[in-house]
């Protein structure tokens, strides 16, 4: 069975007219690294160099550098010194081990155009087919799908469009897909507090870049979020964050969102990335709509109680609604 393909969002091109990109990571394990690369070479037509014990390069002629890599920052600082003979032969199997059992490989895409992102469904088959396995494989495997997709327009007001949506959409998103435990319990996920989305919901549009950031920030001064935005608002303007955040040195300035909610289902047959894809292009129907993005909105503030138990139930229903009768918020 081949895998579902992609659709394109109803926004599919830049300013420019050109079609846009997106960026997706994925998290893996049940394959040594060196059988990952030569699955995802063959699956990608792509030419595999080693750079260390737990580091490959694959470099396709039609989509271009993928980065094979332990994905564990730690481990991987170890592994540049063992490719340099500072560390024992021990220790590089004990880095192959882990990558096997315990600590996720990732595979990190290059910007691909939206239009092409089927490319990816071949690699996704392979591994599969090969054994590795995601999310599902076990308590402790909290692996997901990142997604960083460049955004139709970069205007403040269009920006917030986007935030709201996913803030407004982001139980719903949990639920609708149901987002493994081991994930959910993670700290790298989690969802705005309730206070910003009902702070977004009542203040209904922001027009400038430095209020927006500022507003958020206020609220998420963290890259742990699932929709985390400091890598593309450090790309606006990274005075903007400096001084605000912890782990500033860590955030990688790129013009794009960075969605990191889905899980990676890897081991169950019939999962594609597709399933990931659609999730988002759920949050840029909203965000592109004025009228059920405003409606959803005026909905939310109009809760009297926190979303606790059969109030979040009550709320995913609504936006279950909603989505399938715009006119039923």
């Amino acid at each position: 069975m081949s895998a579902r393909p992609f659709a394109l969002p109803e926004r599919p091109h830049r300013g420019d007219g050109s079609m846009r990109r997106a960026g997706l990571e994925i998290e893996f394990n049940g394959l040594d690294i060196d059988t990952a690369a030569e699955v995802l070479a063959e699956a990608l037509g792509a030419d595999a160099k080693r750079r260390t014990a737990v580091d490959f390069r694959l470099e396709s002629p039609g989509l271009g550098s993928f980065r094979l890599e332990l994905d564990w920052a730690y481990l991987k600082a170890r592994a540049e010194a063992a490719s340099i003979g500072e560390e024992s032969p021990e220790w590089v199997d004990l880095l192959k081990r882990l990558s096997t059992d315990i600590v996720p490989l990732e595979l990190v895409c290059p910007p691909i155009a939206l239009d092409r992102l089927n490319a990816l469904n071949p690699a996704i088959e392979a591994l599969r087919a090969a054994g590795a396995c995601g999310t599902g494989d076990s308590f402790l495997a909290a692996f997901g799908v990142h997604i960083n997709p460049e955004l139709p327009s970069l205007a403040a007001g269009d920006i917030e469009r986007f935030i709201r949506s996913f803030g407004l959409l982001q139980w719903w998103l949990v639920d609708h897909r149901g987002v493994d435990l081991s994930r959910r319990l993670s700290p790298y996920v989690d969802l705005y507090p309730e206070a910003y989305v009902l702070a977004l919901a009542t203040r209904g549009g922001e027009a400038e870049l430095a209020p927006l950031v500022d507003h958020y920030l206020a609220h998420n001064p963290t890259r742990n979020r699932a929709l985390d935005l400091l890598p593309l608002f450090k790309s606006l303007d990274a005075s903007l964050l400096e001084g605000r955040i912890e782990d500033d040195a860590l955030v990688n300035a790129r013009p794009t969102f960075h969605y990191r909610l889905p899980d990676c289902r890897l081991e169950e047959p019939g999962w594609s990335l597709a399933d990931a894809w659609d999730d988002w292009l759920t949050i840029e129907r909203v965000a592109h709509h004025p009228t059920l993005l405003d409606a959803l909105s005026a909905a939310f503030v109009a809760r009297d109680r926190p979303l606790l138990g059969v109030a979040r139930s009550d709320w995913t229903q609504l936006v279950d609604a909603c989505l399938c009768d715009p006119g039923s918020a």
